[in-house]
């Protein structure tokens, strides 16, 4: 891959971060504004469990794309970024384009999908 790619990649991926990280202080800030020990009435507590519980999905759903995201990062940086963990070959720059963070080639994710 090219370096003006690799660019174009890493500054797509850093605003993927940023909004993420961002997403996660919200929901985490939402989280503590809930707070089920001040309120008893069954009503309230029917509305706050279901919303912390969804905040709390939502914050580990932001940690894992953090994750990915600060990993494909690294991998523009170490130089292996675009190639599929599993065969080593280059990830088709399509699918690149739509998941940046992407770490198997389609054949190779499809093995991975099927060993679940």
């Amino acid at each position: 891959m090219d370096r003006r790619s690799l660019e174009q990649f890493k500054k797509i991926l850093q605003t993927k971060l940023q909004q993420f990280q961002q997403s996660a202080v919200q929901a985490r800030q939402e989280g503590r504004g809930l707070q089920t020990t001040e309120s008893k009435h069954e009503g309230d507590l029917a509305v706050i469990l279901p919303t912390k519980d969804m905040l709390f999905r939502q914050n580990a759903q932001n940690t894992v794309m953090l994750h990915a995201i600060g990993s494909a990062l690294a991998r523009i940086e170490d130089g292996s970024f675009g190639h599929c963990f599993n065969c080593e070959q280059e990830i088709n720059i399509n699918r690149l384009k739509a998941i940046p963070w992407v770490r198997f080639c389609v054949p190779c994710q499809e093995l991975t999908q099927e060993r679940r």
